[in-house]
């Protein structure tokens, strides 16, 4: 063995010294889901989709503007920063390359479920690489066609 240096989950995560959470990650991305269809998004919305309470949707969506990714007007309206589109766009990229990649191989039409418990633990590099691996399947005789 090569490395010798194991952690647990919040150890790794300690250890890279993340300041947005998981759950911070989910809530941008549905943020970023709505602003891309109507230029905002809401707080009745964001809990809806997410199967939360209005009132932790509203403490989340302020962690957020802390850090910078949102701006949150009054009545619930919630628009992404620079930053926010940037991270955003991303999480919605790793989605998308994810949820391909397992309904590719599991030879489905909808893994969401499983992306979503597991796409916090992809890297950038992994990512990308997933995606050139779909693209070169797609373009192989190896799978077939979705049903």
């Amino acid at each position: 063995m090569e490395n010798n240096e194991y952690r647990t989950l919040k150890g790794y995560k300690l250890k890279n010294n993340r300041k947005i959470t998981d759950a911070m990650e989910d809530y941008l991305e549905m943020i970023c889901r709505y602003a891309k269809q109507d230029g905002y998004a809401r707080i009745n919305h964001i809990a809806s989709m997410l199967s939360v309470r209005p009132s932790s949707a509203s403490k989340m969506v302020g962690n957020l503007k802390e850090l910078g990714y949102v701006d949150a007007e009054p009545y619930g309206i919630i628009k992404l920063t620079q930053k926010g589109w940037e991270l955003g766009n991303y999480l919605l990229y790793r989605h998308d390359v994810l949820h391909e990649f397992l309904c590719l191989i599991n030879h489905t039409k909808d893994e969401i479920e499983q992306v979503e418990q597991i796409e916090h633990f992809f890297d950038e590099k992994t990512i990308e690489n997933l995606e050139q691996l779909v693209n070169q399947l797609k373009n192989s005789s190896f799978y077939p066609s979705l049903p």
